[in-house]
């Protein structure tokens, strides 16, 4: 809804806070407007913060997984499009601003990856053009497309911004981790087992130490690289919520709230390209650590 349509502006920010989640709604469970208990457990779609909230862990967060999906087909589609319409005698300006894309992971890549950069390339483009993908619909407003599908398609949640959300960016940090595991196994072999077990004291005796520091060390590289990203954009959706809400306090303050909005997009503008680059960066930094053989 819009920000004038609330109570006071922390309703309206808890409101576009909340994602459209899916659950399953255990009996007993307390329903949202005072509309009782739950008498037979099911799944549906939480009406409110507190049902999403009872949901728990084994939950869906539908518009998260949608648009992250959505986005990732239309990145792929683009790219694909671009390399099917590629022309040496003729390239158009399309063309030409994937190829400087495509340059710039490249030459990344090769700077940042002590290795053969063939396979790390490819993964390193779709991640940066994935994430700037998704960072890019904080610039949408953000009313645009939740109060229309409020109002004609009785949606009442939509977060159409997927790093806002910490299941996506933990869960992309996840198959990075997935990746150093599966590359530190391919090339260093037994190799890795004993170098979570003798590092950093090469001792029988401390093997139990050195495990319990490698292991953590491990899962605190793909925990803070999702966390990085879901607090930069998170944060960033906060004050862009609080501009908005501005709009909704009166005429007097419509050109500071206009104002404000202009400079912050402008603002985040760096942010998004900067937050897709330090996770592609970092992403790229993990893999050539994984390729390193002792």
């Amino acid at each position: 809804m819009a920000a004038g349509e609330y109570e006071n502006a922390g309703e309206y920010i808890g409101h576009h806070l909340v994602n459209l989640t899916y659950g399953r709604l255990n009996e007993g469970t307390e329903l949202c407007y005072g509309a009782g208990v739950v008498e037979n457990t099911h799944w549906a779609f939480a009406r409110c913060a507190e049902e999403a909230e009872a949901m728990g862990f084994m939950a869906f967060h539908v518009d998260s997984l949608m648009w992250a999906i959505g986005l990732g087909i239309l990145t792929m589609s683009l790219l694909f499009f671009a390399a099917r319409r590629a022309s040496p005698e003729q390239p158009g300006r399309f063309q030409c601003f994937i190829e400087m894309i495509v340059d710039f992971v490249a030459n990344t890549t090769k700077e940042v990856f002590h290795g053969r950069v063939m396979p790390i390339a490819p993964i390193a483009l779709t991640i940066f053009t994935w994430v700037f993908m998704m960072n890019l619909m904080k610039l949408v407003p953000v009313d645009l497309i939740p109060y229309p599908l409020e109002m004609l398609g009785g949606v009442e949640f939509q977060k159409i911004a997927p790093t806002t959300d910490p299941n996506v960016t933990l869960g992309m940090a996840f198959f990075v981790l997935l990746m150093v595991i599966y590359y530190s196994i391919k090339v260093k072999g037994w190799g890795f087992l004993k170098e979570l077990s003798f590092t950093p004291f090469n001792t029988w005796l401390l093997i139990p130490v050195n495990l319990l520091l490698e292991i953590i060390g491990l899962l605190s590289k793909p925990i803070s690289l999702g966390l990085r990203l879901f607090g930069n954009m998170f944060a960033g959706e906060v004050i862009f919520l609080l501009i908005a809400a501005l709009f909704g306090a009166g005429l007097l303050y419509l050109p500071l709230a206009a104002g404000a909005q202009v400079l912050w997009a402008i603002f985040h503008i760096m942010v998004i390209v900067l937050q897709a680059f330090i996770f592609m960066v970092l992403t790229i930094v993990y893999l050539s650590m994984a390729h390193e053989d002792h």
